[in-house]
């Protein structure tokens, strides 16, 4: 596809598309490799976190409190007022992460074994979290402010991670379009929301001299169908009728990609999207990915270490990107690297989950974990903070229990490569499906101490039953016929073990040493 064949091209008078080895095509794009550390990496640790986690209503909040009748909304109108009079503008004041601390947080996920971390540069919500050169609504300006994604580089630096940032204002257009709604019933019926707001509507308010448009992108027309609330996931690759973005604002989206490229140097780059963001209507994904690639070729002497994301890839994007699985994984070897990403809870925080105890247990971590990297993947965990910038003590809890068990067997899943089968036992044998962008990992939630996973290291290969067996034995069936000379429990020792036409028969010790899963070391 050439240039003129996009409906919406991105200018590059700003922001100059970086030369180099890569130009924006995939053919060009394909010749990319992932790096050797994030291979070995395995593991990483994301905040997702900005402004909307103030009202604690989980994810989608900006979007949800301009949907009548829904939980966002009922929480929104009964706490701060209806969406006409207070919107989502009026709840960027009120994000003042006054409790946040980078430096220690960044330490803590380091010591919980992440070997790389992430974080929110901005939501569908549109807000930026730094000192956005292009977004005035941003987090300097507006809340805590504060360049929270200058500080959490820093930390990251400091820590001797490497640094990714999340980037998911590209769907704004379409994603606040309930803004643009009113009522259709009680009291408040036809009143619109705040969603069409003008910066001349700002006089004498607090938000004078800012245009809500800017944040909001609503002066278009809805997608079509856009009042069925879920028809924005059919029309989340650009097509089914969603509304055509305009140039100026797919090429500020590029713009602040950009500006956070060349300002903040980050490792990976993650987008919530099919492919590239704008794909296949524009070609502001390829510019990004070109600009990423070779501006960090440029400041690594030549050597290619970053790492893009995109979902729902074809064989030739895998070439590009790295594939990105939301909240599952293939129950297959993947042959490139890939990654998973899930979180403990919901995206945002939400205080739901945490009165009812929804959150993941460590155990279930340990095992996505596992499962993950024995297919060759890694695990990127988020831990959703709350909007003054901490996690409760049920996520300290959960994770410093993740992190004992990960102290202890971190040598069977960093710098790991898949075995020549990822796994034997029930699920092993199973068809899981992934879902659209992935969405399969409950289909995971019954893995048992019969379903035993398998990594190895040079000529050590580690078998992993997904929980302790209640008889304290182990039979691997996929070693019949390997050659064992010693087999060692993690965290404990030397086992028993006996070679048999069945497989490799390992007897535990009587207590189990954690209330997750055993890791044997096989020589």
């Amino acid at each position: 596809m050439t240039a003129q064949d996009y409906a919406v091209t991105v200018s590059e008078k700003d922001e100059p598309m970086a030369q180099g080895k890569f130009e924006p095509t995939w053919q060009s794009l394909s010749d990319y490799d992932v790096p050797e550390w994030f291979r070995n990496a395995k593991f990483g640790i994301w905040a997702h976190w900005g402004p909307q986690c103030v009202e604690g209503s989980g994810d989608w909040m900006a979007r949800g409190m301009y949907q009548e009748g829904s939980g966002a909304y009922n929480h929104h109108v009964k706490n701060y007022g209806h969406p006409s009079e207070f919107g989502f503008k009026d709840i960027l004041p009120l994000f003042k992460a006054e409790r946040w601390n980078p430096d220690s947080l960044v330490a803590y996920y380091k010591e919980l074994g992440a070997e790389y971390f992430f974080a929110l540069g901005n939501h569908h919500d549109n807000f930026d979290l730094w000192d956005s050169k292009y977004q005035p609504w941003n987090s300097k300006n507006i809340g805590p402010h504060r360049d929270i994604l200058a500080e959490w580089a820093a930390a990251a630096k400091k820590q001797g991670l490497p640094f990714g940032v999340s980037l998911h204002a590209d769907h704004a257009w379409t994603w606040y379009e309930p803004a643009q709604r009113y009522d259709r019933n009680g009291s408040k019926i036809g009143v619109p929301y705040d969603g069409k707001l003008t910066k001349a509507d700002g006089k004498g308010k607090w938000w004078e001299g800012l245009d809500p448009q800017q944040l909001y992108a609503q002066n278009h027309e809805m997608s079509q169908g856009s009042w069925a609330d879920g028809m924005i996931h059919r029309q989340w690759a650009w097509g089914n009728g969603a509304s055509m973005p305009s140039k100026e604002f797919v090429t500020n989206f590029y713009n602040r990609t950009l500006d956070v490229i060349n300002r903040y140097n980050p490792d990976l780059l993650y987008f919530d999207v099919t492919a590239m963001p704008f794909y296949p209507i524009s070609d502001c994904g390829l510019k990004i990915a070109t600009h990423f690639y070779n501006h960090n070729m440029a400041k690594n002497k030549g050597k290619l270490t970053a790492v893009m994301f995109g979902k729902i890839l074809t064989e030739e994007q895998r070439k590009a990107l790295v594939w990105d699985v939301e909240r599952g994984a293939p129950n297959e070897i993947v042959d490139d690297s890939w990654q998973s990403c899930s979180c403990i809870g919901g995206w945002h925080y939400n205080t739901g989950t945490y009165e009812k105890n929804r959150y993941k247990k460590a155990s279930t971590i340990a095992r996505l974990l596992v499962d993950i990297v024995s297919k060759n993947g890694n695990l990127l965990l988020s831990v959703p903070l709350r909007a003054d910038g901490t996690f409760d003590e049920k996520e300290k809890a959960i994770l410093d229990e993740f992190g004992a068990w990960m102290k202890v067997n971190r040598q069977a899943i960093i710098g790991t490569r898949p075995w020549k089968v990822f796994g034997e036992g029930p699920m092993a044998e199973k068809r899981i499906n992934l879902n659209a962008q992935g969405f399969n990992e409950g289909a995971y939630n019954n893995l048992s101490a019969e379903d035993i996973r398998f990594t190895k290291k040079g000529s050590t290969v580690y078998a992993m039953p997904m929980g302790w067996p209640t008889d304290g034995k182990v039979l691997i069936r996929s070693m019949a016929g390997e050659k064992v000379k010693r087999v060692t429990l993690l965290g404990h020792g030397k086992l028993p073990f006996t070679r048999t036409s069945e497989g490799l028969r390992v007897t535990l010790p009587e207590k189990p040493l954690n209330n997750i899963l055993p890791v044997l070391e096989i020589k």
